[in-house]
C-alpha cells in the first residue's frame, strides 16, 4: 500500500557496502508519529532532501518512493521527500 507518512528522523545508517544504484544516498531512520494512526515501526529511508536527525518529515513509500529520487530503478521502498516546517495539527 502506497502512503505518505509523516516521522521523526531519529538516526542514520551507514553501509560501506550497498546495491551499487544506491551508491551516494544518505539513509536515514526513520520513527513515524503514532498519533496519525500509522501502526510501522521505526524504518530506514533514502534521504533526498538533507534531512537532519531530529526533524519531522514526510516519506513516500512504494513506487511513489523511487520516483521521488529519481531513481526508478533502485532498490527504494521509502524516500524522505520533504521536511515539515510547521502544519496545522500536527504533533510535535
Amino acid at each position: 500500500m502506497r502512503q505518505l507518512i509523516i516521522g521523526n528522523v531519529v538516526g542514520s545508517v551507514v553501509a560501506t557496502r550497498k546495491n551499487e544504484k544506491l551508491i551516494g544516498m544518505k539513509l536515514m531512520i526513520v520513527e513515524p508519529i503514532a498519533e496519525f494512526g500509522t501502526a510501522a515501526q521505526r524504518f530506514v529511508a533514502v534521504d533526498n532532501v538533507g534531512a537532519g536527525i531530529g526533524e519531522m518529515v514526510l516519506v513516500a513509500t512504494g513506487s511513489a518512493a523511487r520516483i521521488g529520487c529519481g531513481k526508478e530503478f533502485a532498490p527504494i521502498d521509502k524516500a524522505i521527500v520533504g521536511i515539515v516546517d510547521s502544519g496545522t495539527g500536527l504533533v510535535v
